[in-house]
């Protein structure tokens, strides 16, 4: 099948992009390289520069026709979406409707649409969180993500545009930007491996679930196939303080220096992991490389392709 890939230079989208080559697919892929990079694009894919927002990207898909859409592209960053949340909606929101409204008048199957598990349920009322449980985010971000699930629920009931929604955990491993906003390994790995300061946000006590990127990608080829209709969280079930995680990569780095404590980040939800009991019985997916392994592959990959 052919899948326009959104976001397909950036760390999680290319390595989906890999995915669906590797598996035998025809894959065209949609970044603007705001955030992704052009050295993570697999060349077997055809690549258009375009923002999702803008208008051309109705001839991209008058052009390629693809039958599956897994649309990665968005602003991602908590801190941004508080700071500038016009343009949190902007990407997120109008962004996502530009791209359904071509999804459905060029004859696409089915679209993937990456949500966040970590943002859109606020703090938790219990865990791990299930597909069932309230919808309260905490930060502009988490509300944008989610809008765009009610609008594919419509372009399903209108259109006939079948979905599913996929609710990433943490998302880690290589190609994960060392120097940006999001990414806590990424950031804490690039620090370590330079004998850099590393500041912990909050009390490091907050909780998280982190799932390795080749895992996600598996989820994304899973959902493409398959004709389920619905949302799926994706996550480990248990949850990893960020002073575990802190340790953890001090040790495979061999990092000896103490974490510096900084103010918590506005927005962030202190503690959450998920249930990907549905995943794992309608999709099949199951996660296969643990903590400790994603850590240690992720170290070398840093050693390799990020440091100065």
């Amino acid at each position: 099948m052919k899948v326009l890939v959104t976001g397909g230079a950036g760390f999680i989208g290319s390595h989906v992009v890999d995915a669906f080559l590797a598996a035998g697919h025809e894959v065209v892929v949609v970044d603007d390289l705001s955030t992704g990079r052009e050295r993570n694009l697999n060349p077997q894919a055809r690549f258009y520069k375009l923002d999702i927002r803008d208008p051309g990207l109705a001839e991209v898909f008058e052009r390629e026709r693809p039958e599956i859409v897994d649309h990665h592209a968005a602003q991602m960053d908590v801190r941004r979406s508080v700071a500038e949340p016009l343009f949190d909606a902007d990407v997120n929101v109008r962004g996502s409707v530009n791209l359904l409204e071509c999804a459905r008048q060029s004859g696409v199957r089915k679209v993937v649409y990456i949500s966040t598990g970590g943002a859109v349920y606020g703090e938790p009322v219990y865990l791990p969180c299930d597909e069932k449980h309230p919808i309260d985010p905490i930060c502009q971000y988490g509300v944008s993500k989610h809008v765009v699930e009610h609008y594919l629920h419509v372009y399903r009931h209108l259109y006939g545009l079948n979905y599913a929604v996929l609710r990433y955990p943490n998302v880690y491993g290589p190609r994960q930007d060392p120097h940006g906003e999001a990414g806590v390994v990424a950031i804490f790995t690039g620090l370590m491996l330079a004998g850099k300061p590393v500041t912990i946000n909050g009390t490091g006590e907050q909780e998280r679930d982190f799932v390795y990127v080749a895992d996600c990608a598996k989820a994304n080829l899973l959902a493409a196939a398959g004709d389920q209709t619905g949302i799926y969280n994706l996550g480990e079930e248990r949850g990893t303080t960020v002073n575990q995680l802190f340790r953890e990569l001090a040790k495979i780095t061999g990092y000896t220096a103490a974490p510096q404590y900084g103010p918590p980040k506005p927005g962030e939800t202190f503690k959450i992991y998920l249930n990907s009991q549905k995943a794992k019985a309608e999709l099949d997916w199951s996660q296969s490389v643990d903590l400790e392994t994603g850590l240690s592959q992720t170290v070398e990959y840093f050693k390799q392709f990020e440091q100065a």
